[in-house]
């Protein structure tokens, strides 16, 4: 793994440094291929949102200076992780007067191509909050919650499971969005209240217009699950987690297979 505060390769962090004390700032994470990284126009989106959102005034451009350092000096290929902190700080919530700093994480690994996996689910008993509206679909430093919801999820022994909020409406995964089919078609959650804004959901819904898939986005509800046909989940690194079955109930697995291929999910830049 390499670090890069501001396009310096470091080994430690700031004891002052707010994202520690206060999860104060946001992240996005991504598959690098070759130095490019996957789906980069939609994480730039987000992390612009969040950079003007929580008022971090970062300079986004560090980003592209650090990708440059690292292309001179091995073949990129694997995870990288960008995160905006808000940095050092005096004690107390009151917003430091400089910019954000731009961290980059390198994790180098050899890629396969994008596939499709396969395994049972289910619903945790855990359920998230609302979030301050001027936060929602933000992907955050505090990322508290899925903390706790992924120490249930290993528990049950899932590799990814559907997570509901206190108002009983079905929200995504642990770490990922999610697709449901029944017999209305295809929906995915409405995230207006929590949940974070996928690069991969918003590319996956970009398909489905392109191929004339109609995908509707609406608030789910607890009492609906019964009527699950097939459902899935997504994220930046893995555009397809099928469920088999979701707490016990066998779901079609076939009609997401098929979409995964009218999509051309394996095929992600």
């Amino acid at each position: 793994m390499q670090c890069f505060k501001n396009t310096q390769q470091i080994e430690h962090i700031d004891l002052l440094d707010r994202a520690f004390h206060y999860g104060d700032g946001c992240f996005t994470t991504a598959r690098i291929r070759q130095g490019q990284i996957e789906l980069w126009p939609l994480h730039l989106v987000r992390l612009k949102l969040s950079n003007e959102r929580l008022k971090l005034n970062a300079n986004l451009e560090l980003i592209e200076q650090t990708l440059k350092l690292l292309r001179k000096s091995d073949t990129v290929n694997g995870t990288i992780k960008v995160v905006l902190s808000r940095g050092e700080g005096q004690r107390g919530y009151s917003l430091p007067d400089h910019p954000a700093d731009v961290w980059v994480f390198y994790y180098p690994k050899k890629l396969d191509d994008f596939d499709y996996d396969i395994f049972d689910s289910g619903i945790l008993q855990q359920a998230i909050g609302l979030t301050m509206p001027n936060l929602v679909g933000l992907k955050s430093l505090n990322r508290l919650e899925q903390v706790m919801l992924k120490a249930e999820l290993d528990e049950k022994g899932w590799l990814e499971a559907l997570v509901t909020d206190v108002q009983g409406s079905v929200v995504e995964g642990v770490s990922s969005n999610c697709f449901i089919h029944t017999n209305e078609g295809w929906i995915t959650p409405e995230l207006g209240y929590n949940g974070v804004h996928g690069v991969m959901r918003a590319e996956i819904l970009k398909r489905m217009q392109q191929h004339g898939i109609n995908c509707t986005q609406r608030y789910i509800y607890m009492d609906e699950i019964a009527d699950f046909k097939s459902v899935f989940f997504c994220n930046a690194l893995s555009p397809m987690k099928i469920a088999s079955t979701l707490n016990g109930v066998e779901l079609d697995v076939q009609t997401c297979i098929e979409l995964f291929q009218t999509l051309q999910l394996n095929q992600i830049h």
